[in-house]
């Protein structure tokens, strides 16, 4: 067990060290799989930004990873979809007074059911 970090982890140096635990090594472990001392291995774990780039395709393979999730310090964002009439009109009705809502629920499910 290593010692607590002084400094707060940036992005990838949290991604980084996710990577590693889920690959199952220690800072020692990686460090030598990468041919490099330990505390190189720290400080990329506390940077918020990758290590060179003449590393990071031995870092990926010594994590078991593409170079795409070595890279990645976010899940992937997804496009909002688009909002149609429907949409809106739900939007709408939702501001107005409770009775009124139930009403529209009402209309809506009977058009449900009539199918």
């Amino acid at each position: 067990m290593g010692r607590p970090a002084l400094t707060p982890r940036g992005d990838y140096g949290r991604h980084l060290v996710a990577l590693r635990e889920a690959a199952g090594l220690t800072q020692q472990q990686l460090a030598d799989k990468l041919g490099v001392h330990p505390s190189n291995v720290g400080f990329w774990e506390r940077a918020a930004k990758p290590p060179r780039g003449d590393v990071l395709p031995t870092l990926a393979e010594a994590l078991g990873v593409s170079m795409d999730e070595l890279m990645r310090t976010a899940p992937p964002k997804s496009k909002p979809a688009p909002k149609g009439r429907l949409h809106e009109a739900f939007t709408a009705a939702a501001k107005l007074p409770r009775r009124r809502q139930q009403k529209i629920v009402e209309v809506v499910e009977a058009l449900l059911k009539a199918g």
